[in-house]
Protein backbone atom coordinates (compact mmCIF):
# COMPACT_ATOMS: atom_id res chain seq x y z
CA UNK A 1 0.00 0.00 0.00
CA UNK A 2 2.88 2.21 1.03
CA UNK A 3 4.65 1.81 -1.89
CA UNK A 4 1.63 2.51 -4.44
CA UNK A 5 1.10 5.85 -2.29
CA UNK A 6 4.41 6.98 -2.34
CA UNK A 7 6.42 4.78 -4.25
CA UNK A 8 9.21 2.18 -3.83
CA UNK A 9 12.00 3.21 -1.08
CA UNK A 10 15.01 1.82 -2.73
CA UNK A 11 18.49 0.42 -1.18
CA UNK A 12 21.17 -1.34 -2.51
CA UNK A 13 21.31 -4.65 -1.56
CA UNK A 14 24.26 -6.05 -3.81
CA UNK A 15 26.79 -4.20 -5.87
CA UNK A 16 27.18 -5.90 -8.85
CA UNK A 17 29.78 -3.48 -11.19
CA UNK A 18 30.77 -0.44 -10.51
CA UNK A 19 27.76 0.74 -12.68
CA UNK A 20 25.26 -2.36 -12.24
CA UNK A 21 23.75 -2.58 -8.98
CA UNK A 22 20.59 -4.64 -7.15
CA UNK A 23 17.91 -2.76 -5.14
CA UNK A 24 15.29 -3.77 -3.03
CA UNK A 25 12.14 -2.06 -1.80
CA UNK A 26 12.43 -1.05 2.21
CA UNK A 27 8.50 -1.73 2.59
CA UNK A 28 7.17 -4.27 0.13
CA UNK A 29 10.82 -6.27 -0.85
CA UNK A 30 10.56 -6.40 -4.59
CA UNK A 31 13.81 -6.65 -5.90
CA UNK A 32 15.25 -4.58 -9.32
CA UNK A 33 18.23 -4.45 -11.22
CA UNK A 34 20.29 -1.50 -13.49
CA UNK A 35 19.24 -2.60 -17.14
CA UNK A 36 21.97 -2.52 -20.37
CA UNK A 37 20.26 0.88 -20.87
CA UNK A 38 20.55 2.20 -17.36
CA UNK A 39 17.05 1.93 -16.24
CA UNK A 40 15.72 0.06 -13.40
CA UNK A 41 14.17 -3.01 -14.20
CA UNK A 42 12.70 -5.65 -11.95
CA UNK A 43 14.84 -8.27 -10.84
CA UNK A 44 14.00 -11.87 -12.88
CA UNK A 45 15.79 -14.83 -12.92
CA UNK A 46 17.54 -14.16 -15.96
CA UNK A 47 18.61 -10.46 -14.61
CA UNK A 48 19.90 -12.27 -11.51
CA UNK A 49 22.07 -14.89 -13.37
CA UNK A 50 23.07 -11.57 -15.79
CA UNK A 51 24.08 -10.07 -12.73
CA UNK A 52 25.88 -13.15 -11.22
CA UNK A 53 28.37 -13.48 -14.62
CA UNK A 54 29.02 -9.27 -14.90
CA UNK A 55 29.73 -9.60 -10.87
CA UNK A 56 32.35 -12.96 -11.42
CA UNK A 57 33.89 -11.55 -14.69
CA UNK A 58 34.46 -7.99 -12.52
CA UNK A 59 36.06 -9.68 -9.58
CA UNK A 60 38.46 -11.74 -12.28
CA UNK A 61 39.33 -8.45 -13.91
CA UNK A 62 39.96 -6.37 -10.83
CA UNK A 63 42.11 -9.16 -8.99
CA UNK A 64 44.06 -9.56 -12.25
CA UNK A 65 44.97 -6.12 -12.84
CA UNK A 66 45.93 -5.58 -8.73
CA UNK A 67 48.07 -9.02 -9.11
CA UNK A 68 49.80 -6.96 -12.13
CA UNK A 69 50.81 -3.54 -10.11
CA UNK A 70 51.59 -5.46 -7.00
CA UNK A 71 54.47 -7.98 -9.23
CA UNK A 72 57.04 -9.28 -6.92
CA UNK A 73 58.90 -10.38 -9.57
CA UNK A 74 59.68 -6.62 -10.99
CA UNK A 75 62.38 -4.29 -9.54
CA UNK A 76 60.90 -1.20 -8.27
CA UNK A 77 63.73 1.63 -8.87
CA UNK A 78 63.08 5.21 -7.21
CA UNK A 79 64.79 8.35 -7.95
Amino acid sequence: MHCKMFGHDLHISRDVTHHVKEYACKYCQKEFTTSSSGNLTHLTPKYREINSVLEYIHKKRISKTNRKKLNPDLLVFKH
